[in-house]
């Protein structure tokens, strides 16, 4: 990279280049952050859970888009969609069918390329654990997302699952998938901006997110996928709190009110 991730954060937050406020102001402000790199630009909106998009000028990218196309309709059409593995809140069929577009293309791991309808399974590529593949300038890696507790192992199993990593030039993105904290993310290197996922039974709690970041040290952090099973749900605020200034942590609009309990 040709700056650090902090000289980074600090050119971006004089600049003006993206909007730095405390955890609080920004859940409150439910705002889209645009992320000025060397060469891009990168426009995240959360969409729900573990769902989001990201405009960026390679192209509109969707990450494990559910839920049905109209909760698309107000957002601009896929050029990418990357699915994580195939759990319902991660890979529907029916939402694929209606979003994309004739030149859309899909990016799966091998468990949900195999599943696809022909017809999806004809434009997407699968690529594995420590594949890598790229989109337009973008270059993409496939790296793992997987348990590591007892009694939880089948939840996500260690080779099936993806996360990824985007180079965007000089700026890193980690989408988490289903992961524990396992050696592979806190192994991570110049990650610009992370999708950590924290929720029991499934992932992790805050506390391992937290511990992690302290050690991987994303410049920025969005918390998502935190809603969990009987009481498994992990507030983000206490994310935030444990993080501190390991990452600055943001925040969107990831449930409805009174989705959460």
């Amino acid at each position: 990279m040709s700056q650090t991730r902090r000289s980074f954060l600090a050119t971006a937050a004089a600049t003006g280049a993206v909007t730095v406020l405390p955890y609080a102001a920004r859940a409150a402000a439910h705002q889209a952050d645009t992320f000025q790199t060397g060469s891009d630009e990168v426009t995240v909106h959360p969409v729900s859970h573990a769902s989001f998009v990201m405009e960026t000028s390679a192209g509109v990218i969707y990450a494990d888009p559910v839920g049905g196309a109209a909760e698309y309709a107000e957002l601009p059409p896929p050029d990418l969609i990357l699915i994580t593995h195939e759990h319902g809140d991660h890979y529907d069929a029916d939402t694929l069918a209606g979003i994309v577009g004739e030149a859309t293309r899909i990016i799966a791991n091998p468990a949900v390329y195999a599943m696809l309808p022909a017809e999806l399974q004809d434009r997407a590529e699968e690529i594995g654990n420590g594949g890598e593949t790229s989109f337009g300038d973008v270059s993409i890696e496939a790296v793992p997302a997987y348990n590591t507790t007892d009694g939880r192992l089948n939840f996500h199993p260690e080779g099936r699952d993806n996360g990824y990593v985007l180079n965007f030039d000089d700026f890193r993105v980690y989408i988490s998938g289903d992961t524990e904290d396992i050696p592979e993310m806190r192994a991570l290197e110049d990650i610009d901006l992370a999708f950590l996922c924290m929720n029991l039974p499934y992932t992790m709690d805050a506390e391992q997110a937290a511990s992690a970041v302290q050690e991987f040290t994303p410049t920025y952090v969005y918390p998502y996928h935190y809603r969990g099973q009987d009481g498994g749900t992990q507030n983000p605020a206490d994310f935030a709190q444990l993080a501190g200034d390991a990452t600055d942590v943001k925040t969107g609009e990831w449930y409805a009110p009174g989705e959460l309990g």
